[in-house]
């Protein structure tokens, strides 16, 4: 990627979580739209810098969002796959301007899906510290609602 600045988006809206309180459905793409990556590079280094809302810098236990299943691989029940907030948006593409993806594993398969549903998940939403992806965050131990 040539851009510097994957996302910074607005909120129009505020983002109070209290324990066990889940975001709404909206608030949470939005909230993943706010993360901020950074590409350094250098002669000699390659550095992915990220810049977390305080709201999920360390992480939310109750995450819920809802999008489009994309799976990863070709199997009949899956338990790992991308969820993205659009159906026009490419998760494979690379490039900010085809939306925020996130990378899902559900904590048991998910039976009988259909390639482009839409679902709603709560799962851990864990950040992703590696300084040498672009990958932000990760919804684990994920179930539909």
């Amino acid at each position: 990627m040539t851009k510097t600045t994957v996302s910074i988006a607005a909120l129009s809206a505020p983002f109070a979580m209290t324990a066990g309180v889940a975001w709404a459905e909206d608030a949470s793409w939005s909230l993943l739209e706010q993360i901020e990556v950074e590409e350094i590079i250098t002669d000699t280094s390659y550095e992915v810098r990220k810049i977390y809302p305080s709201a999920i810098e360390n992480g939310v236990e109750q995450f819920d969002i809802s999008g489009y299943v994309v799976p990863l691989y070709s199997e009949t029940d899956i338990k790992e796959f991308i969820l993205i907030s659009d159906m026009g948006f490419c998760p494979f593409c690379g490039d900010p301007d085809h939306g925020t993806s996130l990378q899902v594993t559900m904590a048991d398969t998910l039976p009988n899906f259909v390639e482009g549903e839409r679902i709603t998940l709560r799962g851990s939403l864990e950040t992703v510290s590696d300084s040498e992806t672009w990958q932000t965050t990760v919804l684990t131990g994920a179930h539909v609602l």
